[in-house]
């Protein structure tokens, strides 16, 4: 198998090499948060909105396959990140930046992406989990778009793909109220592509991964890219969207959010709105 030194700039993500072409992405939560799950950090969250242009240039790579380990895929976003960029407008900037080129980076990546989700699957690793060509969950995965319960309006990938997937009113239901999915309703929603037994996860996805990867690459690989276009022609509300969270980021209710998760109650915000 050939190496790895495109990617050996990578600390957060840990990358390997399998046969057929297909190149694991694995989130590792190790010292990244006590419950063991992969939080983006400022790190963590750059790489995984670079590692996807890196990937697309990559001769070597066929498809990817993006998974967590320990206890879930992803967690939200780390805190003191989120403080920082709820009181530093520089920090905000760059990571409105960084959200806005992970979204487009995974639609314009011209390989086949699987994700393959378990546990709790939150925050930037869920962009990636169902923004993947083919996404698969377990079916006690937990899939859960927090930025209502921060006090920031659901941008990300919010917008941009989950009234595609699952219908307006479901996406309405579940990223105004905060609600978790299970993988297994998730699939019936037609949110995510499959949800199998924790036991299937791995062994599903990379099924998936090398008929992808032994598949004819410039027909699937096309495929991608002209159904990718009705993500593109969402790329008005998705902007939005992204503009609207990272306004919030320098507001009150943010600010409350944050107390509230460090505190581990439930948040209570003012009432009333400027919009």
């Amino acid at each position: 198998m050939s190496d790895l030194s495109l990617y050996s700039h990578y600390t957060s993500l840990e990358l390997r090499r399998h046969d057929h072409g297909v190149l694991e992405i694995v989130m590792n939560g190790a010292g990244a948060n006590k419950s063991g799950l992969a939080t983006a950090d400022a790190n963590m969250h750059r790489e995984l909105a670079d590692i996807w242009r890196d990937i697309d240039r990559d001769p070597d790579t066929r498809v990817a396959l993006i998974r967590g380990e320990g206890k879930g895929f992803s967690g939200g976003g780390d805190l003191h990140l989120v403080e920082q960029m709820a009181s530093d407008f520089e920090v905000r900037t760059r990571v409105w930046r960084e959200a806005r080129d992970l979204v487009y980076n995974v639609i314009n990546c011209s390989k086949p992406i699987v994700s393959a989700m378990h546990g709790p699957a939150v925050g930037a690793g869920l962009v990636a989990g169902l923004l993947a060509d083919i996404s698969i969950a377990t079916k006690t995965a937990r899939i859960i778009d927090g930025h209502t319960r921060l006090g920031v309006a659901a941008g990300d990938h919010a917008a941009i793909v989950w009234p595609l997937l699952c219908g307006m009113a479901k996406a309405k239901y579940y990223l105004l109220l905060c609600e978790p999915v299970s993988g297994e309703e998730a699939e019936r929603i037609g949110l995510v592509s499959l949800a199998v037994d924790e036991s299937e996860l791995l062994t599903k996805a990379f099924e998936v991964a090398n008929r992808l990867a032994q598949g004819s690459q410039t027909a699937i690989r096309w495929t991608k890219y002209a159904l990718n276009n009705w993500l593109r022609t969402a790329g008005p509300a998705f902007d939005t969207s992204l503009a609207l969270e990272f306004m919030g980021f320098s507001g009150p209710d943010v600010q409350e959010g944050i107390k509230s998760l460090r505190e581990r109650r439930a948040p209570d915000f003012p009432g009333g709105s400027p919009f």
